[in-house]
């Protein structure tokens, strides 16, 4: 049994769980072990520090905390004050930003602060000014409809979610598909990338007030000095999510053009992911926005998350550290090293490769749909998750593609070794998989044939590749 600080601590946190509700307890346990056990290559998770996981354990959970730093609706806010300024101070140096905003629960929260912060300084409309300089109470019924009106009608251009884009860029079932009149732009029929001159000639055909760059599926670079270009050419808001890829811009891995921030005139982004932080998100944009974006709560925000904010402090503190750079560094190096050995071995890869830290694989050459061959993986200790490709034919449930990123396993600490060797547990599993047949006996986009001893073999082989590589190796929960 080990006596260190990180193992007491999960240790008694444990017990004091156990002692109310042991069910939790143990599905903590077993979430742990899981995860030490299983080669996570999904490409939006991650492993966050024990000193990034014990910040959210603790008494900043019972505060609540409506308004900004020094002005808050609630007393006794004064710890609340000191957590967030520090996560968003560290955010500012981190990411070059003037100002930065580290209330927003998850990265969809972060852009619906950041959407609001754009309409409410862009739009003129005689409805939305009354709305800011009066109290909200004093609107009329026909103030109201006029404002509904105003913000309901703008146009906002977004990655498709087909080319790799997020379901909040205007995907029609989420908030953002009925907040804007919507249009997307996709990516080149032949190679799989952005081609700038449509995006160009979309936006002169649409003339959106919001120009969104960003992706969750996109194994590629962005240029983001000609997007800028390209939205000031329209007189559109140039907004960034790099919820993916914002550890790479962190470690200074994308920089010049690649790098959003100074390009944008807002940018969003989780902190976990790449970033290695709690599951949250931040706003970063200039001074001329500052004052909408920190209107988040309650314009779009219920009341912050404290003991969230005091881990994403410990986070970006972490990540403005030496050796950060070096982790960002061997993620892309990771993905690449994991993408050539694939294209070895024969798989297709949409775009061809990377340049970040996601793989996405078209599984169509291996006879599956993306759910078949997520779920064969999985049986096989390997977890990934299905994601559509461009033009998928089988659209976005079922999909043709699996999205595989680094950063967990870079965490860990496997190397190019490795993702070799993790490309052949991949092309093993897929050539070895049949896709199934529904009751009637016609094909099916779902079931899937895998011979059991083919997927403990691999399972056991991936065990066995990651047992130089302890997950937590500080924790000891015996």
């Amino acid at each position: 049994m080990s006596h260190n600080a990180e193992s007491t601590a999960f240790r008694s946190a444990l017990e004091v769980i156990r002692a109310v509700e042991p069910r939790v307890a143990d599905a903590i346990s077993a979430e742990l072990a899981d995860q030490r056990e299983s080669l996570k290559l999904i490409a939006s998770e991650n492993y966050a520090s024990p000193a990034t996981l014990l910040a959210m354990g603790n008494w900043f959970s019972d505060k609540y905390a409506e308004g900004t730093v020094g002005r808050r609706f609630y007393a006794g806010c004064q710890n609340v004050d000191t957590v967030e300024s520090l996560a968003a101070e560290h955010a500012k140096e981190l990411f070059g930003a003037a100002h930065a905003y580290a209330q927003p629960h998850s990265g969809i929260d972060a852009n619906l602060v950041a959407f609001w912060a754009i309409l409410a300084d862009r739009v003129e409309s005689p409805a939305l000014k009354k709305a800011q300089v009066r109290q909200v109470n004093d609107l009329t019924e026909a103030d109201w409809f006029a404002l509904r009106r105003e913000l309901g009608n703008q146009r906002m251009l977004g990655m498709s979610l087909d080319a790799g884009g997020h379901l909040t860029h205007g995907f029609r079932p989420n908030i953002s598909g009925k907040m804007f009149d919507q249009r997307s732009y996709g990516t080149d029929p032949t190679t799989g990338l952005i081609d700038y001159d449509r995006v160009a000639e979309a936006a002169r055909e649409f003339r959106p007030l919001i120009l969104v760059a960003g992706y969750s599926a996109y194994p590629r670079k962005v240029n983001f000095r000609i997007m800028r270009e390209i939205a000031d050419s329209v007189g559109a808001t140039f907004m960034v999510d790099m919820a993916h890829f914002a550890g790479l811009v962190a470690g200074k891995v994308f920089t010049g053009d690649f790098d959003p921030v100074p390009h944008a005139h807002i940018v969003t982004t989780t902190t976990h992911k790449s970033l290695r932080g709690p599951r949250g998100g931040l706003v970063l944009c200039g001074p001329e926005l500052a004052d909408q974006v920190d209107r988040g709560c309650p314009m779009v925000l219920g009341g912050p998350l404290p003991h969230v904010m005091a881990a994403k402090a410990v986070a970006l503190a972490e990540a403005r550290r030496p050796d950060f750079a070096d982790y960002a560094r061997r993620i892309v190096d990771n993905a690449q090293a994991l993408a050539d050995g694939l294209l070895r071995r024969g798989a297709t890869l949409v775009t061809g490769g990377t340049d970040n830290h996601l793989v996405l694989i078209d599984v169509s050459g291996y006879g599956l749909t993306g759910r078949q061959a997520e779920q064969a993986l999985l049986d096989s200790g390997i977890v990934t998750n299905r994601n559509a490709v461009p033009q998928d034919p089988n659209g976005a449930w079922y999909t043709s593609g699996i999205r595989i990123g680094t950063p967990a396993l870079t965490t860990r600490g496997l190397g190019a070794t490795e993702m070799d060797a993790t490309a052949e547990l991949i092309h093993t599993v897929l050539t070895q998989t049949t896709a199934g047949t529904g009751p009637d006996g016609a094909p099916s986009k779902a079931k899937y044939v895998l011979d059991p001893a083919t997927a403990e073999s691999v399972g056991k082989q991936a065990a066995d590749l990651l047992t130089p590589f302890p997950l937590y190796p500080e924790v000891d929960l015996t």
